[in-house]
């Protein structure tokens, strides 16, 4: 029962940061570094892709691959909160919120591989 209703959890605000990449996304098109190609392009395709998989994450049947495409999407992403954390002159955020970012995407995917492993 606390395994699902943490499940639900992650998706809802995994799909809120989905849904945040349309909503402030200048923020996101900014957290990536100016030689990267097609940035708005990136923050709109990611956006799309962390709805997409939240909604899979509370679908019984493709829950255990969701969970898996979650934490390597949450690992192909990791290197843009290693860039904002080693610049943090270009954010609004204390550069600690910066940092503490990096540890809690490690939890975040344990989160949902714990979450989504089959019985």
């Amino acid at each position: 029962m606390l395994r699902s209703i943490g499940l639900y959890v992650f998706a809802s605000l995994f799909f809120l940061a989905g849904v945040g990449h349309f909503v402030i996304d200048s923020f996101f098109i900014d957290a990536m570094p100016g030689w990267v190609p097609f940035r708005a392009a990136i923050v709109y395709l990611s956006g799309v892709v962390e709805m997409l998989l939240a909604v899979l994450l509370v679908y019984k049947p493709t829950r255990a691959k969701a969970g898996v495409w979650t934490a390597l999407f949450l690992i192909l992403v990791f290197p843009v909160n290693l860039y904002m954390a080693f610049t943090p002159s270009q954010y609004d955020l204390p550069a600690f919120a910066l940092w503490l970012r990096l540890p809690l995407q490690f939890v975040l995917i344990w989160w949902v591989l714990k979450g989504t492993k089959p019985n």
